[in-house]
């Protein structure tokens, strides 16, 4: 996957001092690219039930909707507050640089669906977690915790696996 590492961009200080952002935006650029994580990401889930991806605002968005289209899926979202119309059920979580809420509209998944959750990046796993917090909530099951990125020394993939999920990334950083 080092064809796919070396177009992640590392923005310093992003979106505070001493955060080393990965940014995803660089490596969806390149069409050949993109189509490679979409396929990475669908390909072993062809021939599997799955009945829905949800995918995590915003860059989750990016990669979650191609994914589902490939594969014939529905597709459902998590957001930020104040960005869903209808009524929503909702979760805090700690991030690496503060606490923030995450909704979904509170039909977005049906008891016994199962659920593949896409997001960009794993850091320290808040997101993520609330994600599947907010799936399992309205009954659905977590096949697998998706991401085009993983920073393992943040520890958040290991919280996931450490709840159960399986997660797989494309690209690892072992360090900053």
């Amino acid at each position: 996957m080092d064809n796919l590492k070396c177009k992640v961009r590392n923005v310093p200080d992003w979106p505070k001092k001493g955060i080393n952002f990965k940014d995803i935006t660089t490596l969806i650029q390149d069409g050949g690219c993109f189509k490679e994580v979409v396929d990475l990401l669908s390909d072993p889930l062809k021939g599997r039930r799955v009945d829905k991806i949800v995918g995590i605002d915003a860059r989750g968005f990016l990669v979650a909707a191609p994914v589902a289209y490939k594969l014939g899926t529905g597709l459902a979202i998590v957001r930020k507050p104040g960005k869903l119309p209808y009524q929503k059920i909702s979760k805090e979580y700690i991030l690496e640089y503060g606490s923030d809420t995450l909704e979904m509209h509170i039909d977005s998944i049906e008891a016994g669906e199962k659920v593949v959750l896409i997001d960009d990046l794993i850091a320290t796993g808040g997101s993520a977690g609330a994600a599947c917090d907010l799936i399992e909530k309205q009954g659905g099951e977590i096949l697998e915790v998706l991401f085009v990125v993983d920073l393992p020394y943040l520890g958040g993939s290991k919280k996931l696996k450490d709840r159960g999920y399986v997660v797989k990334s494309l690209v690892v950083y072992d360090d900053e």
